[in-house]
């Protein structure tokens, strides 16, 4: 049985990043680190994949969305998508796949095009086994978490509770949910839909 071309093809690639390495040029001015761009990865790594007959194919499997609110109110859409790239020898079709999660925060329409960005860069960095700089290592920093504080949720299902119609319902679900939106309080979520649907069937019940 053959050996598959894949395997052939990805330590080419590496071999070669490995003599011309990918310069970190970019830096975050908020951390002080130097890194590497999406950018600097495509023009990096599109001579050598061309050269040793690699694609890489991405196919994501999910995509998470969350509201969030920076320090100046603005409303970020948070984004987390799961993409499985497809390593494939262009030579006899033999593929190897990499599975990674990619994350990024904007408050326009880039979010997932930066974590789907986010995704493929670290994707290629394990495979290809390029080297880091920054906030990547789990040894490098300690975080000291803040327990999330309880939101108390009795006025808005007070207001679910005695709402007098459908229209009423809804107005007043829409405001709750929407805090807990803000909040990413899932459980609260959760809580404010079920009261919705108690008071809508109540509703419907009495009609």
């Amino acid at each position: 049985m053959s050996a598959k071309k894949v395997y052939e093809a990805i330590a080419s690639v590496t071999a070669s990043l490995a003599k011309e390495g990918i310069s970190k040029d970019r830096k975050n001015e908020s951390q002080g680190y130097k890194f590497r761009g999406i950018d600097d990865v495509y023009n990096a790594l599109a001579p050598f994949l061309a050269g040793a007959k690699l694609c890489i194919l991405p196919n994501v499997q999910e995509r998470v969305v969350v509201e969030r609110v920076n320090a100046k109110g603005t409303i970020l859409l948070y984004v987390t998508v799961k993409v499985d790239f497809a390593f494939v020898s262009a030579e006899d079709g033999s593929d190897h796949h990499v599975v990674t999660y990619g994350e990024a925060m904007d408050s326009g329409d880039k979010a997932t095009n930066k974590a789907m960005s986010a995704a493929y860069k670290y994707a290629a960095m394990q495979a290809f086994c390029i080297p880091t700089e920054g906030d990547n290592d789990a040894d490098s920093s300690t975080h000291v978490i803040v327990a999330k504080q309880a939101i108390d949720y009795s006025k808005h299902l007070a207001a679910l509770g005695a709402a007098p119609t459908m229209e009423d319902l809804q107005k007043v679900f829409t405001v709750a949910y929407k805090s807990a939106q803000v909040a990413n309080d899932t459980q609260g979520m959760h809580l404010l839909t079920n009261a919705k649907n108690e008071r809508k069937a109540a509703l419907q019940v009495a009609a």
